[in-house]
């Protein structure tokens, strides 16, 4: 197979974290992606732009020097977001999406909306000022089946909020179902979706099941969105191949401490960062449409959120990605996931 070589892609979905472990982590998304949308969701979130500007700062202010890569970044939307702080979200221009957390769905999300009645000023003010409202699609009340989450967030919230906002422009993030696929497929008005490298690569069944066939839970595998059906798996990557330029890359990396991970209450999330772009190139190439890779990843999501697609380049070679060292921020180690089943790995960016 002969190398391949794609416009620069980006990030549409990344959790960098703060302090060491954002230090760690940041050199893997910025030898691969030019720029990402970064989650507000940190231990004591980004609900200002004050906030969010002094995060960029740090941001920039650990990322190696021989690297290039610009955040873009959110705000925590919440039940006391004004107006008037959409206004200057807008008008920051480093600001590029709010992002909605149902409380207490997934990390860090406690702060979250907990009805979207109390969002109603922010909301028609990002509709006005067309600034995307970014959703992470569950519902986490106790009686919703973890597997069912997604799909009752469609029909109990999405679908009244976009009748209420028809002109918000909307990304629904990490879509893990089939019937997410149809309804952002098929769905008027301005929204799109992120799908992940390991919503494509795996199915529920990689938390059950060892390398070696045998049973076991792989606490590295649990993420929220849970890993799902097979059937939902093949929707997603029939989505990701299709051309349609409401799917596009969003990778959600999310790291974890491993001790966190490997605990009687684990951490839900996956670091692939490192091996992201050979992840989703290995699942196009065995869709047979290596040739939609560039669209997918470099092309339709700066195009949903109105910024220029990048001029340079990524170069990926056939062959399994080396090993990488470990990732450490002081004692703590974190594991990158998708190494396992990659059959391509990157060279250069030019």
């Amino acid at each position: 197979m002969e190398p391949i070589t794609i416009r620069q892609p980006d990030d549409w979905h990344l959790h960098l974290r703060d302090d060491a472990v954002m230090t760690a982590v940041l050199p893997w998304t910025a030898r691969t992606f030019a720029r990402a949308i970064v989650m507000p969701n940190l231990r004591t979130p980004v609900t200002t732009v004050e906030q969010a500007r002094s995060y960029r700062a740090r941001i920039l202010g650990a990322l190696p020097a021989d690297m290039r890569f610009e955040p873009l970044m959110t705000l925590y939307l919440t039940g006391a977001t004004s107006a008037e702080e959409i206004v200057r979200a807008r008008e920051s221009g480093f600001v590029h999406g709010v992002k909605l957390y149902p409380a207490r769905a997934t990390t860090n999300s406690q702060f979250g909306v907990r009805s979207i009645a109390d969002c109603t000023a922010a909301l028609e003010t990002m509709q006005r000022a067309d600034l995307p409202l970014l959703v992470h699609g569950e519902v986490a009340r106790p009686d919703a089946d973890v597997f069912d989450r997604e799909r009752i967030f469609l029909d109990e919230v999405l679908i009244p909020l976009r009748r209420d906002f028809p002109a918000l422009r909307v990304v629904l993030e990490h879509i893990t179902t089939r019937e997410a696929v149809e309804y952002v497929r098929e769905a008027p008005g301005r929204i799109a979706a992120t799908i992940t490298a390991h919503h494509l690569a795996y199915n529920r069944n990689a938390m059950f099941v060892g390398a070696d066939g045998s049973a076991g839970m792989r606490p590295h595998y649990y993420c929220l969105p849970v890993l799902k059906r097979e059937d939902h798996r093949r929707a997603l990557v029939a989505a990701a191949v299709s051309g349609n330029p409401r799917f596009f890359l969003g990778t959600d990396s999310a790291p974890h401490p491993r001790r966190d991970k490997e605990s009687a209450c684990g951490c839900a999330g996956c670091f692939t960062a490192p091996f992201a772009l050979p992840l989703y190139a290995t699942v196009f190439e065995q869709a047979g449409a290596l040739d939609r890779l560039e669209a997918f990843s470099s092309e339709f999501g700066p195009d949903f959120y109105g910024l220029p697609r990048n001029p340079g380049t990524v170069r990926l070679v056939r062959g399994t990605p080396d090993e990488i060292p470990p990732v450490m921020a002081g004692d703590q180690e974190f594991s990158a996931l998708g190494r396992d089943v990659c059959r391509w790995r990157m060279t250069t960016a030019v």
